[in-house]
Formats: structure tokens, sequence, C-alpha cells
């Protein structure tokens, strides 16, 4: 069937608004804003206020009035947002999203395996252990593995009230406030959902949680470029993001794609620096050598060519990837630390992420200074 938005508003005509028993279109509840892309339909619901009671139950009756008019294949759930009617703005969004967080960072990289989760496990919790408050999305609906890194994989999900509304509560282990959608799925199945279903479902992860005040809240996002990002940026005010490659050529390209569509004008979110992750191996009983297994300097290059800060380069060692497995990523080493305020007697990799925390905090600050705050980004979906 080919969708049109006399299709949409026929199916719209038999919905009444619980308040006054109206239909939407009597109400001038209906934004002018349908889009249709192939089988995807999204539109705005406009409500007198936020604290509309109706706003949730009329969001499942449209989607369910739309699916039975014209089928299941449309894509609607998840697509639809909610406005807002007062006498200054005719029509405004309801309140910010993360209102108490004053940096979100997104860690990302052009494709899998080169330890973009690692990275975002160890320096979220090394920021953690400087003592800043920190809060860490797992966004990689398909490949969720925060979980397991922070050693909670079977831990219950609970539910808070906080201003008379119930939220879910994210974990907190290691100083850093947690959530994922690993959570909400059995470890051993697969999440076989369509870009709609996983971009609602992660929506809800940022807006239906109680995350409080936080210094930093990390996202880490999923590999390559996709709808998962375009539902990020459309949802937060990216503060920047940090790109995540290895020396290899091939990851080269496709860290290049990345940073290319966050730099996209319609995008325009901050690209804060590189790690160059695997840089080097250098066996426990050869301290002094260094082997260039994935090629030598790659992520510098890459720095230099594009003009943004080489963060740091992380070494190629075992212990990281093993200690992440288990439950204790190696940037727990400074938590200990942190009570004493001194690096002393850390492994490289630890100090490695503990230099990247601290170059994160410095391009922040830096970022802060000199450019606007970061604002949603508007594209057509």
């Amino acid at each position: 069937m080919t969708l049109y938005p006399s299709l949409i508003l026929e199916a719209l005509s038999t919905v009444r608004y619980p308040g006054n028993g109206k239909t939407l279109a009597e109400n001038n509840m209906i934004g002018d804003d349908i889009r249709i892309d192939g089988n995807k339909v999204s539109f705005s619901l406009i409500f007198e206020k936020p604290t509309d009671p109706f706003i949730k139950s009329l969001v499942r009756t449209v989607e369910s009035a739309i699916t039975s008019k014209l089928g299941n294949d449309v894509e609607i759930k998840g697509n639809i947002d909610v406005k807002f009617k007062t006498e200054s703005h005719p029509v405004q969004e309801a309140r910010p999203v993360l209102p108490g967080v004053k940096n979100i960072i997104g860690v990302s990289s052009g494709k899998g395996g080169v330890g973009k989760s690692t990275v975002a496990a160890n320096v979220a919790i090394a920021l953690a252990a400087k003592g800043y408050k920190v809060g860490l999305l797992d966004a990689d609906i398909f490949g969720p593995s925060m979980p397991r890194m922070f050693g909670v994989e079977d831990e219950p999900l609970y539910m808070i009230n906080q201003d008379g509304k119930d939220w879910i509560e994210p974990i907190e282990k290691f100083g850093v406030k947690m959530l994922s959608i690993g959570f909400l799925v059995a470890k051993e199945n697969p999440v076989l959902w369509r870009g709609s279903m996983a971009s609602n479902a992660l929506r809800q992860l940022i807006t239906d949680a109680w995350w409080g005040k936080l210094d930093y809240f990390i996202i880490d996002m999923p590999p390559g470029t996709s709808d998962i990002h375009l539902t990020l940026v459309q949802t937060l005010p990216i503060t920047g993001v940090v790109i995540v490659t290895t020396p290899q050529e091939v990851a080269l390209a496709d860290a290049r794609k990345g940073i290319a569509m966050f730099k996209d004008e319609k995008i325009n979110v901050p690209v804060l620096g590189i790690v160059e992750n695997m840089a080097w191996f250098t066996p426990a009983s050869h301290p002094d050598e260094k082997y260039y297994i994935f090629g030598n300097g790659g992520g510098v290059k890459l720095a230099e060519k594009l003009g943004v800060p080489l963060l740091v380069r992380i070494p190629l060692v075992a212990g990281i990837c093993e200690m992440a497995d288990n439950g204790s990523p190696t940037s727990t080493a400074l938590v200990s630390k942190s009570l004493t305020g001194t690096v002393e007697n850390l492994d490289d990799e630890a100090l490695a992420f503990s230099t990247l925390a601290d170059c994160i905090v410095k391009e922040c600050d830096e970022r802060n200074s000199k450019l606007p705050p970061t604002r949603k980004v508007e594209v057509n979906r």
C-alpha cells in the first residue's frame, strides 16, 4: 500500500481525546508535520500542557488506530512527537531532556571490534574516580556489553519515585550510574527489532530514567552510522563525541566516515578528539619493546589530517580485555588510587585511561568556552 497524508488523517478521524470526547481534528491536536518515508510515518500530537494525564494512553491509541487501518507494516511506534501549547509559544516541546546533566559525551567508532565499548566503560570509571558525577548509557542496542563489563548482568532493574513520577533507576557501580538494553532482554537472545523499535527503546532509557545531576553523561554508541545515531542527536544536545579507532587502515577509513557524519552541517556535533586504541603491543617479558601489529601511528596521522586532537594512544594489552570480561575494567584501579590522589604504580593501560579522562575534561571545558550550548539536531526522518 502506498501511504499518503490523507490516509493517516483518515485513520485518525475516529480517535477521540478522552478529556472532552472530541476528535483529534476537532481539538486541533494533529500537527501539520506528517512525514512519510516508505512505511515509516511520523508526526506530532499537540497537547495543552505537559501535565496532561492522557498523553501516553492517547499515543498508544493513535498507534493502534494507524496499524489497524493501514496494516502492521506501517512503522509508527516511537515516531510520534509530543508537543504542547502555551500562550507565548504556540507549540513547544516538554521539559528539557536530562536537565541535570552538564556534558553529554558520545563515544563512537566507524566499525566494530576497535574497543569502543571498552574505552567508554573505562573512561566513565576514570572520570568517576576523579570525583565527577558520571552516567553511562549503553546505546549499542543490538550488541549491549556494559552489563557484562560492570559485572551486573543478572541485576534486576527497579523503579524509583521522584517528583511524583515513577522512573527507571540506573544501576550504580564503580561510582557510575549505568543503564543498558541488556537489562531488558535475555542475554543469550539476539535483539530482533526494527529500527523504530530500537529507537523507541533507546529514548525510554534516556527520558524515563532518573539520572539526576551529572557532570558527564557518557554514551556508548553503536559502531558505524545508523538510525540510532540520528535518534541520539535528535533526542539529546550532545556536547561532543570521541572517535575510537585502531591504527589499521580499514578502521581508519571507517573512522573518517564517522567523523564526517558528526561534522555534517545537518548534524554539527563537535568532535572532541580521536583515541588510537591497540596502538602497539609490548610483551611482558620485554617491557622496552613495542610491536605495531596494526600499523604505526594511523590514528596520529588521521588526527593531524582532519585537524582534531589526538587524545591518547592505548596499548594492546590482554589484561584490558580480560578485566572487562570479568566485570572489573582496567580503570577500577583508579578508584582505590583516588583516595590518595596519586597515580603512582599504575599500569600503562590504567594510566592511559586516566589521561584520556583528563583530556576529555579539558576538551569539554575548551569547547564550552568557545562554542554556544549544543542544541538537539533537527533532521528530516
